[in-house]
């Protein structure tokens, strides 16, 4: 599978319904895996494509809410759409904090429920673009020297060269040469993109500087 085609992976305790949600999405030519519960969707094989989960939020055992906070813990960032058959105000707005795309209840319109799943793969290709972007920063942040990577979060602070200069004790020109190479490594064309490409980095939990 490419990232050109989306997964869609349903859970739910209840054959009928994964069934009858497998129907409805094979309608949109969307590819649909069907699992029982959430430990069948953890154990399985899964794609490296946009994807996205429908959830009963009641489960036998667990609750949808307890494997929404699984899936983070264990790093997988599927979108998550929650279906339930109980109005529950509480329980869909501790989902929606927790990062679920939307909370639908039974019985619900099929357009509401394809809207959800498209809307959440937009999200997740979306957040892959995101990811490769950053990636891409991390990897040209890591070829920065420990002296470059120093002077760039003097200069992404606002720092002048002669005020660099002195804060780290090397010349004028010393720092204007580092600079063009940071921005030449970075791929940066102005400020502006070395600051946006230090905002990402720190959103990743790196923060610019001689040991990050």
């Amino acid at each position: 599978m490419t990232d050109e085609s989306p997964t869609v992976a349903v859970i739910d305790d209840d054959l009928s319904v994964r069934e009858s949600i497998q129907g409805l999405l094979e309608t949109a030519a969307l590819r649909v895996e069907l699992f029982a519960s959430p430990r069948e969707y953890l154990q399985a094989k899964r794609n490296d494509n946009p994807s996205c989960i429908i959830l009963d939020v009641r489960l036998p055992g667990s609750s949808g809410l307890d494997f929404q906070r699984d899936m983070a813990a264990a790093g997988i960032r599927a979108p998550i759409i929650f279906i339930t058959g109980y109005a529950d105000v509480q329980m869909s707005v501790q989902a929606m904090k927790a990062g679920a795309v939307e909370f639908l209840t039974k019985p619900y319109r099929d357009q509401a429920l394809l809207d959800a799943v498209l809307s959440a793969i937009e999200k997740d290709r979306q957040r892959r673009v995101e990811d490769r972007a950053v990636a891409d920063i991390h990897r040209r942040f890591e070829a920065l020297t420990p002296r470059e990577r120093e002077i760039m979060a003097f200069t992404i602070s606002g720092r002048q060269a002669k005020q660099i200069a002195s804060e780290v004790g090397i010349r004028e020109v010393t720092v204007r040469v580092h600079r063009r190479e940071i921005m030449r490594k970075m791929g940066a064309n102005s400020l502006a993109d070395l600051v946006k490409m230090s905002e990402a980095l720190r959103n990743r939990g790196v923060t610019p500087g001689p040991n990050h």
